[in-house]
């Protein structure tokens, strides 16, 4: 992947379709990423490192989002536990 230059039009739309077709995957097998190995390293090959970290936690952020919304704010159980 490319290192600090900043990604061309081009590079940032395959970065994005590979980060959509990604998360298509893991929202259709329940975010079992072993089924959607290919797309991950697709993804990967196709970001910046650091694109793929901070889309990483988005996800995670998006997730824990929608859980809230779907089942309201519960604290956790297991503080501490990631």
């Amino acid at each position: 992947a490319a290192g600090m230059a900043a990604p061309t039009m081009e590079e940032r739309k395959a970065c994005w379709g590979a980060r959509d077709e990604f998360w298509q995957c893991l929202d259709r097998h329940g975010d079992d990423a072993a089924k959607c190995e290919k797309l991950r390293r697709a993804f990967e090959s196709r970001c910046p490192q650091q694109w793929v970290k901070h889309f990483d936690k988005r996800r995670d952020f998006l997730k824990y989002k929608k859980k809230l919304e779907t089942e309201g704010y519960h604290p956790p159980e297991a503080a501490g536990k990631s």
